[in-house]
């Protein structure tokens, strides 16, 4: 009984690491956004040194996670937790990868003038953390209602990307002086549409891990 009871203790306090990681990522994701609204160097700075922390309780988790797979053999639901806590950390690790890629974009463009308006790219960025933190709140409580419209939440960062490439390219052909500007917001909206996408991804997987189903969202 102690064997096992150690067992359950071990596979809440991975659960709620794999939370406090997917957590950090979306605050990265966040700010890194803030900061380029803001024009906050200091905050991309902060982002992009706050990459390591991340990077290292994937590795701390992932090792966790092979242990207690070894270990312990897990059957059935736990199986299915435990290769779910192992697949999204990777995504999550993207995020704050994604994340820090345009804070190094922020630190770039600081002092400059943006080629055009951000409009478009904070509501990418706000649909985006709102699919993290649902995918975050049907970890913790297994409610995969909260994941129905996904496909539906993605096709509006689709087409927002769209609509930024299309402006951004006509800008970069009517104006060659902002190609170097308007190519890294192009880069932002593209790193935004990829978050998206690695939520779906983590979506895919908690939806597995609840019904034992393999649903692909995209």
């Amino acid at each position: 009984m102690a064997v096992r009871k150690e067992y359950i203790e071990d596979l809440e306090k991975l659960m709620g690491d794999v939370l406090r990681m997917g957590e950090l990522a979306k605050g990265s994701a966040k700010n890194s956004i803030k900061a380029l609204v803001q024009r906050d160097t200091e905050l991309a700075s902060r982002i992009i040194r706050d990459n390591g922390t991340i990077d290292e309780l994937e590795f701390d988790i992932e090792n966790r996670c092979m242990r207690l797979l070894a270990l312990q053999q897990p059957m059935a639901s736990d199986l299915r937790t435990i290769g779910t806590c192992m697949k999204i950390i990777t995504d999550f690790d993207r995020i704050s990868d994604l994340a820090g890629d345009i804070a190094e974009i922020v630190r770039r463009i600081a002092d400059e003038p943006f080629a055009k308006p951000l409009i478009d790219v904070p509501r990418m960025s706000e649909i985006s953390q709102g699919m993290i933190s649902d995918c975050l709140k049907a970890f913790s409580t297994g409610d995969i209602k909260l994941l129905e419209d996904f496909s539906e939440r993605d096709d509006v960062i689709d087409a927002l990307f769209d609509q930024v490439r299309r402006e951004l390219m006509m800008i970069m052909i009517e104006n060659p002086r902002c190609i170097a500007n308007a190519s890294h917001l192009l880069f932002v909206a593209l790193h935004l549409e990829r978050i998206g996408d690695h939520a779906c991804n983590i979506a895919s997987r908690i939806i597995y891990m609840v019904t034992g189903e393999k649903r692909k969202l995209e």
